[in-house]
């Protein structure tokens, strides 16, 4: 039977440690602070937003949500950030996408200053993360690093593919596993016969975007899989090809008319030695590094 990561108990861990700094700056009179800014009224932006200040509230860190109206333009968005940058009590920016398609998102994360990128996405910082240097790493593959080495993957050596190149979350953990010491393979829409190399794979780390992309012809014996996708899936052919037989899934399918799947079949997972699921994998971690990473930012900005 292969091992179940499970990520909301690496992200309980993380988020224990972290309370646990936020507790220590504090006393010394340093609250490490993050400014939240969602635009407009997307609902799954509301939620994901809502779950990030109750964590910074949990945790101790101050918290300033900034919603700006639908209405709010490129430059008003950008003179907000400058008043954020500026700001000695908010170490940490965050605007949660997507933005209005009438506002330039490129500008406005350029904007934000790489010392409170606490999302990891400023070329300033994505430049240190390849040379290797102190950086703020973006979240979901800061926490898939968290997640192997918590769980006790050996990394060093290992031949770890990739699938997916976004800057987001493909090329960030490709360069994360490579300071690790992994051998990194990185593939992507366009690879020619992805099967043969992710077969290779001693680590797979599956983040393209597709839902059950990685069938288990594609995997190899013993590897652990880390799935990254987050995919809603609606119709009934589509649920039938991935979870035909699972009694819990069609309870949740039928209840809520939809559920969600991985990047990976779930029939693939039956041949690696550690997996983590969709549900309950690689999501919880995204959070607690943003919380990880709002600490960090205080005190690097402090020297500390």
């Amino acid at each position: 039977m292969p091992t179940l990561l499970n990520g909301t108990a690496v992200a309980a861990a993380i988020r224990q440690e972290v309370a646990a700094e936020v507790k220590s700056l504090t006393a010394r009179g340093i609250r490490p602070g993050l400014a939240a800014v969602l635009v407009g009224n997307v609902a799954a932006s509301h939620i994901y937003v809502s779950s990030k200040v109750k964590s910074c509230e949990e945790l101790g860190i101050f918290s300033d949500l900034i919603t700006p109206p639908e209405t709010v333009t490129t430059e008003e968005m950008l003179g907000l950030v400058a008043d954020l940058n500026a700001r000695d009590d908010i170490d940490g920016i965050l605007i949660q996408l997507p933005l209005p398609k009438h506002v330039d998102a490129k500008r406005l994360l350029d904007a934000i200053s790489p010392a409170k990128d606490v999302d990891g996405f400023h070329p300033v910082n994505a430049g240190r993360l390849q040379s290797g240097r102190p950086a703020l790493a973006p979240c979901t593959p800061a926490g898939v690093i968290e997640i192997l080495k918590r769980s006790g993957i050996a990394l060093s050596g290992k031949h770890a593919v990739v699938v997916g190149r976004s800057d987001i979350v493909g090329k960030p953990a490709a360069m994360l596993l490579l300071h690790e010491n992994a051998t990194v393979t990185i593939c992507h829409s366009k690879t020619a016969d992805l099967p043969s190399i992710t077969r290779q794979a001693d680590i797979l780390v599956a983040a393209i975007g597709r839902p059950g992309f990685i069938t288990p012809e594609m995997v190899k014996p013993g590897a652990t899989i880390i799935d990254v996708g987050i995919n809603r899936i609606t119709d009934r052919a589509e649920f039938d090809k991935f979870f035909a037989g699972d009694a819990k899934r069609e309870e949740i399918f039928t209840r809520r008319g939809s559920t969600i799947v991985g990047d990976v079949h779930p029939a693939a997972f039956e041949l690696a030695s550690a997996y983590t699921p969709v549900p309950g994998g690689v999501g919880p971690l995204t959070i607690a590094m943003l919380m990880s990473n709002t600490v960090r930012a205080a005190k690097m900005r402090r020297g500390l």
